[in-house]
């Protein structure tokens, strides 16, 4: 087993990139804007998202601890202004006003500050929603210079280093609020009108089809008289008509003084809605209000098969679905953010929209506040996941500014880990803990599971570049140690010598003579494995039937990445078009929870003892838009923010192939044939690494050997390069 964790080491050297595109513009130009105590937005908002969710009218709440803003926050900043100031003072929640420490009395709309050198502080209270404050004047606003503190006695120093004494500071909080009017207690979600495709009459009622599956409030047109309408959704035909046991409805009822355009105020998730009025009530017609986060879609992807394409295509609707105020599972059911489902959609966002925002949203309404008391989500791999985000997080956009303002959230977290490992020093499951790996039939979860240790001992080497990054010298020498002793007793324990493959348990200090996929697919692209292992395991393993198999697109995802870093992607591109293509073929419009081809018919809608319990708009069915980004069009940062990055193009049995990966500030464009290679960058140093049967030719820049029949090629940003070659 290889004891380096390569990567990780190697961007130790790499130059340190700063804040994400949506902050450069406002660090840029110190536009006024909506500031609050870092993390209570994104707490606040996940807790008014997550109780969202029901199931026949009835609330369904979060497992899990739920978090508050801080009620009492105090915002200061110091400036030095060349001429008095009249600025405009907006808040949310009563406030005292401090200037150069003297109180200035009532709530005031505005105030007067003279020219000069000067100490502003608001002491903000707020029990409902959070403490925040936009302040607006000609030199002084509210904007990511100022600092907050909760009088925890916590602080960030200036080099990002947490200190338990001084001045308690902590940068603030902040997103795209740019506007007094743009509070972010009221934040929604953007909204547009959609018409029905198909009407149909089903009985006394009507059977509404918006065509695919969608999101968003109903509207009824032409709504008279009084009486009661009821509104059966369903992802499926057979869900809406089964009143009985569709997994969402609702009963309306009218008073004949409503007005005849009526939009109802529970969003919901849906293709069909069967709509069953009262005689006593009419309407002209049913459309909806499609919500959604406005994003663009940066990234593309097409091919010489049509197929693929519509599986890329169908990938992103349903990411762009599931990416809401926050990464979540799926738009009916759970609507909540569990980790390991975001993990995987961070993954999917950098090859999509990379919207930074969106991933910092998640990872805070995860991580939760102070004191840490159970795992994310109460589930241990998840909470390992989360660790792991973080650094993917900084490997693709740069950004240590959130990893110096959380590093402490983070420590506090993984002291809680260490401490819920056993006397072996390996984590098992103690009360309260749910060990979830996968959705499996007999699939074992109990004692010292190696998958668990795995996603530990790479979570410690993410706190390694973290603590680094931090400037937490001594937490950067421990974690080190850390990971190394625990990698070297995870192989020790559970690799079987003679077999040359990852064992999956041991109970009581007993090895169980189990083999499962789940941590000898994570050990090959960890790169955790030498490449005799990786085959042994490829062999007796990923490509054994024998083994239990995947059949959750969740685990999917992870299966087909160590087959595709191992060089398979002729192999994966005849599954995903078997797997996701035998969806498209089952008529989804959006990618299911679960896919079982050996199903049949309604078989596909029902999961956890329920006929429609499936989500067939699900965040982890989206991996293609991944897996065709990173290890077909072969584009992947080497050093933080893009400042480096790898092309390594593989058709996978395609005649072409052309995209677009994004980078923080553009895209890296590829086209790809049998013959040619076109390649153009924005940014960063890329290295196109290809191989040929015959020398290549460029038009620009300089092809070097790296070994028989592989070349490079080093790309550099705003230039086009045609590369002539033979594919092998």
């Amino acid at each position: 087993m290889q004891s380096r964790f390569s990567i990780f080491r190697f961007l130790f050297v790499c130059v340190i990139l700063f804040p994400v595109a949506f902050l450069f513009a406002q660090e840029k130009t110190k536009e006024a804007t909506w500031i609050w105590y870092p993390g209570d937005f994104e707490v606040l908002l996940s807790n008014k998202m997550q109780v969202r969710r029901t199931e026949r009218e009835a609330v369904f709440p979060p497992l899990w601890q739920y978090y508050s803003p801080y009620a009492l926050v105090t915002f200061q900043t110091e400036v030095d202004i060349p001429q008095s100031d009249e600025v405009k003072i907006y808040t949310e929640g009563s406030f005292q006003l401090l200037l150069d420490g003297v109180q200035v009395y009532g709530q005031p709309k505005s105030l007067k500050i003279p020219a000069g050198k000067h100490k502003i502080s608001f002491k903000v209270y707020n029990q409902e929603v959070l403490p925040a404050i936009y302040i607006d004047g000609k030199y002084v606003k509210s904007d990511t210079s100022w600092k907050v503190t909760n009088e925890d006695k916590l602080w960030i120093d200036e080099t990002g280093k947490a200190q338990q004494s001084g001045t308690p500071w902590m940068p603030v909080g902040f997103w795209n609020f740019n506007s007094p009017e743009s509070k972010p207690s009221e934040f929604k979600l953007t909204t547009k009108p959609l018409s029905a495709k198909k009407i149909e009459k089903i009985g006394t009622g009507q059977l509404v089809d918006f065509g695919k599956e969608t999101f968003g409030y109903i509207k009824i047109h032409g709504l008279k008289g009084k009486g009661k309408v009821a509104l059966y959704y369903g992802e499926s035909r057979e869900e809406a008509l089964d009143s009985a046991k569709c997994e969402t409805l609702d009963h309306l009822s009218f008073d004949g003084k409503q007005s005849e355009t009526y939009t109802h105020d529970g969003s919901k998730a849906f293709r069909y809605v069967q709509v069953q009025a009262d005689a006593t009530v009419k309407y002209d017609s049913i459309s909806m209000l499609y919500e959604y986060l406005p994003l663009d879609y940066r990234g593309a992807f097409k091919s010489s098969d049509e197929q693929l394409n519509q599986i890329w295509d169908v990938s992103a609707y349903t990411m762009h679905l599931t990416t809401r105020e926050f990464f979540i599972d799926g738009i009916k059911r759970d609507r909540w953010v569990w980790s390991g489902d975001a993990y995987q959609s961070y993954l999917m966002n950098y090859y999509l929209f990379f919207d930074s925002a969106s991933v910092e949203r998640t990872l805070l309404a995860l991580r939760g506040k102070e004191p840490v008391t159970a795992h994310i989500n109460i589930i241990m791999d998840y909470s390992l996941y989360w660790f792991v985000g973080v650094y993917d997080y900084y490997l693709h956009t740069g950004d240590t500014k959130f990893i110096k303002t959380f590093y402490p959230r983070m420590k506090s977290l993984m002291e809680f880990c260490l401490k819920r490992r056993n006397t072996n020093g390996f984590l098992e499951p103690l009360e309260g803990d749910w060990v979830f790996i996968d959705w499996a039939d007999g699939l074992p979860k109990t004692g010292e599971v190696s998958f668990e240790q795995m996603l530990l001992a790479r979570s410690l080497e993410a706190m390694v570049v973290s603590a680094e990054i931090a400037g937490e010298k001594d937490d950067q020498k421990q974690y080190q140690k850390l990971a190394d002793d625990l990698k070297t007793k995870l192989y020790d324990v559970f690799w079987d010598k003679k077999e040359n493959v990852m064992k999956h348990q041991r109970i009581d200090g007993k090895m169980q003579n189990i083999v499962t996929r789940y941590a000898n697919m994570f050990g090959i692209f960890f790169n955790y494995f030498d490449e005799e292992q990786k085959q042994s395991i490829k062999k007796k393993v990923l490509l054994n039937d024998d083994i239990l198999k995947i059949t959750t697109p969740y685990m999917r995802f992870y299966e087909l990445e160590a087959l595709c870093a191992m060089g398979e992607q002729d192999y994966v591109l005849k599954e995903m078009k078997d797997y996701w293509g035998g969806m498209l073929k089952e008529g989804a419009t959006s990618f299911w929870e679960e896919y079982n081809p050996t199903k049949k018919g309604t078989e596909h809608l029902a999961m956890y003892g329920r006929p429609y319990g499936k989500s067939l708009c699900h965040a982890w069915g989206s991996s293609p838009i991944y897996l065709l980004g990173k290890y077909y069009l072969g584009i992947k940062p080497t050093a933080p923010g893009y400042a480096e990055y790898e092309i390594k193009p593989n058709l996978g049995g395609l005649q072409w192939m052309q995209g677009k990966v994004p980078t923080p500030n553009g895209e890296v464009e590829l086209y790809c044939s049998t013959k040619e290679i076109k390649v153009k960058a924005a940014e960063g140093e890329g290295k196109l690494i290809f191989e040929s049967s015959g020398k290549p030719k460029t038009n620009s820049g300089t092809i070097t050997t790296l070994a028989k029949n592989k070349y490079q090629l080093i790309v550099q940003p705003n230039m086009e390069y045609k590369v002539s070659y033979k594919a092998i």
